[in-house]
């Protein structure tokens, strides 16, 4: 499996995706919304797009899917239940589904509300696998949940889910926040020195050749896998004087979500 990262220099701060076949050279592109550096990527390799995923719904997503499709005939796929707001879409995707690229890439659905309540995640069938995880997980950090999403899904979905997966997973997510989110972590924990060296050594790092962090990079790193720190709980309390002495992980969670959407 060949995996091309294309950085849209957008003021989103966007990543999209070709993941490859290399048997073949037919592609997926994961939501596409520089439709031109996908295309001119796929063409500039050799490669065919077959096929569009998008992780879900929101216009920075899939604003380059009518390009694509108009360029090659790809056929859309997404949440089954984003059918009414992603037009044309052909497959409607749902837990454990299977997707293929070309011969030999296989590529699992998950189901994993939050960020939106249609949003999945695809995971690759590889010997280091690698998660493609639109605006649920991102370096450091964890999507919002403002435009059509819930806190608890999203905490359903890292805690049941994400904190499962191998921890040699490649962390591909659908933006580069990584110095914001990390400076979130060291604000709410202080003493986390993985985070603060990280900072250091990729602050201001270029997204054209941006690091690819694993999931074991991120149960360091990022404050959403890191319920039972003592350092964050009491970071917590200073903010929150109705928190239990002993706060459960969702309640961490949920709070630390709420205090990151105005930070």
């Amino acid at each position: 499996m060949i995996v091309e990262q294309i950085w849209t220099a957008n003021a989103y701060r966007n990543f999209n995706y070709l993941i490859v076949c290399p048997d073949t050279g037919e592609a997926m592109a994961v939501d596409p919304l520089d439709h031109e550096k996908c295309l001119d990527a796929a063409k500039r390799n050799g490669w065919e797009i077959t096929q569009i995923l998008n992780t879900h719904e929101h216009g920075d997503h899939t604003g380059g899917n009518d390009a694509v499709v108009a360029a090659t005939g790809a056929k859309i796929l997404a949440h089954a239940n984003a059918k009414a707001k992603i037009p044309n879409m052909d497959r409607g995707l749902g837990a454990g589904d299977v997707i293929k690229v070309g011969k030999s890439v296989e590529l699992e659905c998950l189901d994993t509300p939050g960020h939106t309540m249609a949003h999945v995640c695809i995971m690759s069938r590889t010997a280091q696998p690698a998660l493609f995880c639109g605006d649920t997980l991102f370096n450091a950090g964890a999507g919002n949940c403002h435009n059509g999403g819930h806190p608890n899904e999203l905490y359903h979905t890292f805690a049941t889910q994400l904190a499962g997966l191998p921890d040699n997973t490649l962390i591909y997510p659908g933006h580069d926040y990584m110095t914001n989110n990390l400076e979130f972590t060291l604000d709410r924990e202080p003493d986390n020195m993985k985070a603060k060296t990280l900072l250091d050594d990729i602050g201001g790092q270029d997204p054209d050749d941006a690091l690819v962090s694993t999931l074991a990079m991120e149960k360091e790193i990022n404050t959403f896998f890191r319920l039972h720190s003592p350092s964050v709980i009491a970071r917590l309390h200073e903010s929150f004087s109705d928190l239990p002495e002993n706060p459960d992980p969702k309640t961490v969670f949920l709070k630390l979500r709420e205090l990151r959407n105005s930070w």
